[in-house]
């Protein structure tokens, strides 16, 4: 919605089948602003590539998280769809938060052990390398603590 609040619910097969009309609600559902800004963003995903750079982007940034950590006990998987991005340790790693906010790096943590990062679908090769750079530099130090 690119910023504008928005709502919906697919469902096919018998999943289909249980939402008649009335027995679902939304929120941000079906108004009109937030249908249009849905529209305007979904065009400009299209028009803009934003899709394709997802993926070259995101394959980019786990090939160079899987370089930086080739040699280092600790990381057990790096996985990505698109710019949604997974780089799985062995141990907690819920400190790691702090540690980022500190160097100016917004992760997340979930599964208690797992950085996931989502970047921006307009992130580009340099920001990319950057994000490489500076988040490989703070979990290898997070592992040798």
């Amino acid at each position: 919605g690119s910023g504008v609040p928005i709502g919906a619910c697919v469902a096919s097969g018998k999943a289909a089948e249980v939402f008649t009309y009335g027995k679902h609600g939304s929120t941000f559902g079906g108004n009109p602003l937030a249908t249009a800004a849905g529209l305007a963003t979904l065009c400009i995903i299209e028009e803009e590539g934003l899709r394709e750079n997802s993926e070259k982007i995101g394959n980019l940034i786990r090939a160079g998280f899987e370089a930086e950590f080739k040699d280092i006990k600790g990381v057990t998987v790096i996985r990505n769809a698109g710019l949604m991005i997974g780089i799985e340790l062995d141990r907690p790693c819920g400190d790691l938060v702090k540690m980022a906010l500190e160097a100016k790096l917004l992760i997340n943590v979930t599964a208690d052990k797992v950085v996931r990062l989502l970047p921006p679908l307009i992130m580009n090769e340099a920001e990319a390398n950057e994000l490489v750079r500076r988040l490989a530099a703070l979990i290898k130090t997070f592992l040798n603590n």
